[in-house]
């Protein structure tokens, strides 16, 4: 099964903004990786996305970016497509 992979950071409000439209959409199981802990994966996370900025979020293998563009996939109606695809774990699973 894929995973949504979370890198994200304590205090961060676009990460639990984040969070909570994933648990809205019924998720609430995804590998959170702490880069403000964890200073290596804050050297991954920016050799993978080229960005610095938490939240980034994985669909699988796929790079969503950060809040913003996991709004902006849901508006578009492409965020569920997306998570059914990737055969994520829905909470009810």
């Amino acid at each position: 099964m894929a995973l949504i992979t979370f890198y994200s950071a304590q205090g961060c409000g676009y990460c639990s903004a984040a969070e909570n439209l994933l648990r809205r959409k019924g998720f609430t199981q995804w590998h959170k990786i702490a880069v403000d802990h964890e200073p290596d994966m804050l050297e991954k996370m920016i050799e993978l996305t080229g960005r610095r900025t938490v939240p980034q979020i994985f669909v699988g293998a796929v790079h969503i970016g950060g809040f913003d563009d996991l709004v902006a996939l849901d508006r578009a109606g492409k965020l569920d497509g997306l998570l059914s695809a990737c055969q994520c774990k829905r909470s009810q699973d």
